[in-house]
């Protein structure tokens, strides 16, 4: 596992609440689509990025990078990072870069099947859970489908996104489990471009 990954996971903060959201949504609203970098933007945070968007509304933007693994920790290491125990768990947790804001904040997206309190089903079968208890789950094999592990998320101020897909930084396209989930990082990037529309 490469060191970065390594220490962000050793500072992992979960349990904390997710950006207040309580504030109409705008017309427009893009929560659970998929905001994928053009090559307009030159942000070395957000290179060819596609991120999922868990909340889109009057209050700004929030979204996950799904695209930028960072490397895999044992999944009873991780337990143990966070207090439970993990002898008898094996196999790995991908960690993936989530977006550079709160780096050592970890959420889990995961297919909906899964649900605890706390947990957030966000469109179409995908759902979002910040809470210690999803990882057991997993190394108990009683957790979801499947699932991607980020650290840190994007973030938007209210209308600074509208405005940057305005300057041509981020196209949108429907996003669906097969995509978000798709373990083929080198292609997911193109895959998302491919499913955007020509409008004639």
């Amino acid at each position: 596992m490469r060191p970065i990954a390594l220490a962000l996971v050793a500072l992992l903060i979960l349990g904390a609440t997710l950006p207040a959201a309580d504030a109409p949504p705008k017309v427009g609203n893009l929560t659970g689509q998929l905001l994928v970098a053009t090559d307009e933007l030159r942000d070395p945070r957000f290179v060819r990025t596609v991120v999922f968007m868990v909340r889109h509304d009057a209050g700004g933007a929030m979204g996950l990078v799904v695209n930028r693994p960072l490397g895999e920790v044992p999944l009873a290491a991780l337990l143990e990072r966070l207090g439970m125990e993990g002898k008898a768990v094996g196999g790995e947790m991908r960690v993936h870069y989530g977006g550079p804001v709160e780096a050592t904040r970890g959420f889990v997206l995961h297919t909906s099947e899964y649900v605890i309190e706390g947990t957030q089903v966000v469109d179409d079968g995908i759902a979002l859970t910040a809470q210690p208890e999803i990882f057991r789950a997993i190394g108990s094999g009683a957790g979801p489908r499947r699932a991607l592990f980020a650290l840190g998320y994007a973030g938007w101020a209210p209308g600074q996104l509208e405005a940057e897909i305005a300057g041509g930084a981020w196209i949108t396209v429907p996003a669906d489990e097969a995509l978000v989930f798709d373990e083929n990082y080198e292609k997911k990037w193109n895959r998302a471009m491919a499913r955007r529309r020509i409008d004639l």
